[in-house]
């Protein structure tokens, strides 16, 4: 047998069966994503333009068929594929439309602030949950999922400070439908507030749990607050390197100062904790933009792919959206993550506020 007929054969059976798994999800997140471009271009033909973006559109058929029918194990693993691996792939090629140039532009100022708000609202989102008699681990992940980047950052600190599963549960019951309410209510909030598009961008990035929904808050105010607001949410991401890596030390050494055997130290993280493998991705292109290595010709079809990549990501988060989420959370619960995305709002208000008021 040749190499190339053994390679072959051994991925035959895994990749059959992989592909065969992820395919019904995948093609009820792809229909959904068909139904929202749908949407959009009848708006446009019949509206004039299309006042809520495919993006939107999305979220909101995606919930509604999550509400009418419950999409079962065989649709289970095409979904979660659509949600997370189409999406980070979506984020890298997205490196291909951001040069160094606007990352030179964003200055120490608001790199510094971004990292000001992270810090300020872990703690106070923290501060929060014990207020209102949450546990230590469930105020600790509220606070990181709140402030940082939502499931990503629970999953990534759950491990490192030894929570149960029930706290991780109740932390991410939140995430997905506060998360669409956020995107949905920010663009007209931003209009209320009359911010520009670079405003917009930054406001959205510094709110908002994930970097799809950055992504379809800020679609309707056009490229450069997406690129902004992607920027800003992906330097809130890396925030999440140095978080996990303080709270892993810090319980190995509260570990350490207790009797000999009465406690576990906490595990440090694993690098693709500290760094998810498609900021490195986003990062490499957008170096590889500013080096002039990516053809020109290519950058239109590598931005259309990232976008409609992203609307397929869209439509798994809007079936992945639970309604009674919030019932089962808890009225504690509840208000903890409620009150925590308040205080990161206003603390983002006033970073935008002062940054604004510099650059007069």
């Amino acid at each position: 047998m040749n190499s190339n007929a053994y390679v072959f054969s051994f991925l035959r059976p895994a990749g059959r069966a992989a592909a065969l798994s992820v395919l019904p999800g995948l093609v009820l997140c792809v229909a959904v994503t068909a139904a929202a471009m749908g949407l959009q271009a009848l708006e446009t033909r019949w509206l004039g333009r299309a006042w809520l973006e495919a993006l939107v559109l999305a979220i909101l058929l995606g919930t509604g068929v999550r509400t009418l029918w419950a999409p079962g194990p065989r649709w289970t693993a095409g979904i979660r594929f659509s949600a997370k691996t189409l999406l980070e792939v979506a984020v890298v090629l997205l490196g291909a439309t951001i040069s160094a140039r606007m990352v030179l532009q964003a200055g120490v100022g608001l790199l510094a602030g971004i990292a000001l708000v992270v810090v300020l609202a872990i703690g106070a989102s923290y501060a929060l949950g014990r207020l209102f008699g949450l546990s230590h681990h469930l105020s600790t992940l509220i606070a990181c999922g709140n402030s940082i980047c939502g499931n990503s950052a629970i999953a990534a600190v759950a491990p490192v400070i030894g929570a149960h599963g029930d706290d991780v549960g109740a932390s991410i019951a939140f995430t997905a439908v506060l998360g669409v309410a956020v995107v949905l209510g920010l663009p007209l909030l931003a209009s209320a507030a009359h911010m520009d598009a670079r405003m917009f961008g930054v406001f959205a990035g510094m709110t908002v749990y994930a970097v799809p929904q950055v992504l379809a808050a800020t679609a309707p105010a056009g490229q450069v607050a997406a690129q902004v607001g992607t920027f800003v949410k992906l330097v809130r991401v890396l925030m999440l390197g140095p978080v996990v890596l303080s709270l892993s030390l810090a319980g190995r050494r509260a570990a350490s100062a207790q009797p000999t055997g009465s406690a576990t130290p906490a595990r440090l993280p694993s690098l693709g904790q500290l760094v998810p493998w498609f900021i490195l991705g986003f990062l490499g292109l957008v170096a590889a933009r500013s080096a002039n290595l990516i053809p020109t010709q290519v950058l239109a079809p590598l931005s259309a792919a990232s976008t409609w990549l992203t609307i397929v990501s869209m439509a798994a988060l809007g079936l992945g959206v639970d309604m009674r989420a919030i019932a089962k959370a808890g009225p504690r619960v509840t208000a903890v993550v409620s009150l925590s995305l308040v205080v990161l709002g206003l603390v983002s208000w006033t970073l935008i506020h002062v940054l604004h008021l510099g650059m007069r």
